[in-house]
């Protein structure tokens, strides 16, 4: 059976795989994306998607249709202090600075359909939301997702999609489920104290050595 919509999908490819490289080739950090965000901002305008900047900082809006329910497809913008060492020709010119996470390609997919989506005849609304910094915060407030939600991105939205390149998963297939997919990773610092004791006599004091691998399994 004949896909119009895939088809035009892999006529775009090349144009993605431009997009993505030029952006792993400039990475920039949370909050620092300004290039990042103005490449997306120009592909937008061009393509005649009504754009809002400066959202949560550097974040980016696009808005496709003008009535009925609204969906949102969200990607995120942000490189990791990283110095690559993969030696392409679209490696990063930054030093210290690379895309090791992906994002450069999330932001690809999404700028590919916006354009796919943007000559069809939409039953609803597309919100296209280009997220700065969800590799973390400038420690001054809320992190980006949260501030722009603060800023009214998800007014109207009944529902929102979000993705992450899967490299263990063969190319051509999707992995999706309804709410979280993939484990949020932090870091905690924990103080341990302990209390001196004769080595005849353990259970008067409290080791601290020992506690630091248990702690660590947990």
């Amino acid at each position: 059976m004949d896909n119009p919509f895939l088809e035009r999908a892999q006529h775009i490819f090349p144009q993605l795989v431009e997009w993505r490289r030029a952006i792993h080739r400039h990475p920039e950090l949370g909050y620092q994306e300004f290039e990042t965000a103005k490449l997306i901002a120009d592909t937008l305008n061009h393509s005649g998607i009504d754009v809002r900047t400066g959202i949560a900082s550097t974040g980016v809006i696009g808005h496709l249709g003008d009535r009925g329910p609204m969906i949102a497809l969200r990607a995120d913008m942000d490189a990791l202090p990283i110095q690559e060492l993969n030696e392409v020709s679209y490696a990063s010119q930054v030093p210290g600075i690379m895309h090791a996470c992906g994002h450069d390609a999330h932001v690809a997919m999404l700028l590919g359909a916006a354009t796919l989506l943007k000559d069809v005849e939409l039953d609803g609304q597309v919100r296209l939301v280009f997220q700065p910094a969800e590799e973390g915060h400038d420690g001054g407030g809320p992190a980006a997702a949260s501030r722009m939600i603060q800023e009214g991105v998800l007014e109207g939205v009944e529902a929102i999609f979000s993705l992450h390149v899967e490299p263990d998963l063969k190319a051509g297939l999707i992995d999706c489920q309804d709410g979280p997919i993939m484990a949020a990773s932090d870091r905690f610092k924990v103080n341990i104290q302990g209390r001196a004791c004769h080595g005849a006599h353990p259970y008067k004091g409290t080791d601290a050595i020992l506690l630091r691998p248990m702690s660590s399994k947990r």
